[in-house]
C-alpha cells in the first residue's frame, strides 16, 4: 500500500500483523496473539488512541526491559468470591484477560467475581475488558489507574492523578446492544492528547491547562499540563477513589508512585486494575432482564429532544456501531501510523501492512 494514503485493514490481517510483532520481540505465541486480539478490539470499537497506535510505544519499552515479555500471571491471594492477581509485569492485556477469565469464574459460583492485578501494565481501552463478562450473561465492570499522572488534585499544580477510566457494560436483549459505558475520570483520555499530536490537530479548550489555568490547544505542549477533570470536583473525587480500589487496595502504583510510561522505558510500572463480574441470574431471571434494559434504552432514546440535538444514544452505541462497521469494511489507519507500523515491522523482521 502507499503510505501517502490512509489505509484500511482487515481486523484478522491486523491482529495477526500485531502477533508477529510481537513475537519476533520474545513473547510467546499464545501470548502474541491474546494482545494483538485486545489491541485491535480496541480499534474495532472505535478507541484508536488505545489500539495499534500503542504498539510503537509498548515495542520500545519491550525492548528496554519495561516489560516481562514471559510472565507468570498468578492468582497470588483469594477468598471466596474475591482474587488478587499478580501480573508479574506482563502486558496488561494478558493480565486483565486473566481477570477477566478469574471474575466470571468466580461470579458463576458465588454471584459476583471481583478481581484486583498489581505488576499490571497499560491494557488498551476499559470496554474491551469491561464487555467480557456480556458472553456469559454478565455484567462487567472494569477500573484502572491511568499509565501516568496527568490531573492535578481539584485546586492543586501538582500532577498526581491519572485519568483513571471506568467501564461497564449491561447486557440487553437479543437484538438490540449492550450498554457500554467506557470514559476516562478527565474530559478527554491522554490517548486522546497523543493522537491529536500524531495527527497534527488542535485541542479543544476544555482539555488541559497549564500551571496558570489557562487552556492548552497545542497538543506538542501537553507535557506539564493538567488535564481538566469531568464535573470538576467531582471528576476529581472519582478519579482519587478509583485510584484507591484500583491501585492501593491492590498494593499497585498510586499517587506519586505513578511512572510514567510514556517516558520511561524501563522501569516497572506496578499498574493497577480490577474488573468485577456480576451474573444476573443471581439478581433476576435472564432474559426478563435483558428484555427491561432494552425497553428501558427505547425509552430514553425515543424522549424528547432538546433543541439542537437530532438524536438521543444510549452510552457504548457509537462504539458498538463501529465495531459492526469495521469488523465488515476493516480498520482505518492513517498514512503515518501505517508508515511507522510498517518501520516498526522492518525492525523486527516482519512483513509489512500490505
Amino acid at each position: 500500500m502507499s503510505i501517502s494514503e490512509p489505509a484500511t485493514v482487515a481486523p484478522a490481517r491486523l491482529c495477526e500483523f500485531v502477533a508477529a510483532i510481537l513475537r519476533a520481540e520474545g513473547l510467546p505465541e499464545a501470548d502474541a496473539a491474546s494482545v494483538g486480539e485486545l489491541m485491535v478490539e480496541a480499534d474495532l470499537l472505535g478507541g484508536e488512541g488505545h489500539g495499534v497506535f500503542r504498539l510503537p510505544r509498548y515495542v520500545e519499552r519491550l525492548r528496554a526491559g519495561g516489560y516481562n515479555p514471559r510472565p507468570n500471571i498468578r492468582v497470588e491471594r483469594e477468598r471466596g468470591a474475591t482474587a488478587l492477581v499478580d501480573g508479574d509485569n506482563g502486558f496488561g492485556h494478558l493480565v486483565m484477560k486473566r481477570c477477566a477469565q478469574e471474575a466470571v469464574a468466580r461470579a458463576r459460583s458465588h454471584g459476583i467475581g471481583w478481581v484486583g492485578a498489581h505488576h499490571s501494565n497499560h491494557a488498551g481501552a476499559a470496554g474491551v475488558y469491561a464487555k467480557i463478562p456480556l458472553d456469559h450473561d454478565m455484567i462487567g465492570l472494569y477500573v484502572a489507574v491511568g499509565s501516568a499522572n496527568h490531573m492535578a488534585p481539584w485546586g492543586g499544580i501538582e500532577m498526581l492523578l491519572s485519568t483513571n477510566p471506568i467501564a461497564v457494560a449491561i447486557p440487553s436483549a437479543e437484538g438490540t446492544m449492550p450498554i457500554l459505558l467506557d470514559m476516562a475520570t478527565t474530559v478527554a483520555a491522554y490517548g486522546k492528547v497523543k493522537l491529536a499530536a500524531h495527527k497534527g490537530e488542535a485541542m479543544p479548550e476544555d482539555w488541559m491547562i497549564d500551571g496558570e489555568g489557562n487552556p492548552i490547544t497545542d497538543p506538542a505542549k501537553a507535557a506539564g499540563g493538567s488535564l481538566l477533570p469531568i464535573g470538576g470536583p467531582k471528576g476529581y473525587g472519582l478519579s482519587l477513589i478509583f485510584g484507591l480500589l484500583a491501585g492501593t487496595l491492590n498494593g499497585a502504583a498510586m499517587g506519586r508512585d505513578v511512572v510514567d510510561y510514556n517516558a520511561d522505558d524501563s522501569s516497572v510500572t506496578n499498574t493497577g486494575q480490577f474488573i468485577v463480574a456480576i451474573d444476573v441470574a443471581s439478581f433476576h431471571e435472564v432474559e426478563t432482564f435483558k428484555r427491561e434494559v432494552a425497553r428501558i434504552g427505547e425509552e430514553m432514546t425515543s424522549s424528547a429532544l432538546r433543541p439542537g440535538f437530532d438524536a438521543i444514544r444510549l452510552p457504548g452505541e457509537r462504539a458498538l456501531s463501529t465495531r459492526q462497521r469495521r469488523l465488515a469494511e476493516g480498520v482505518p489507519l492513517s498514512a503515518l501510523l501505517v508508515e511507522k507500523l510498517n518501520a516498526l515491522a522492518a525492525a523486527s523482521g516482519v512483513a509489512p501492512l500490505e
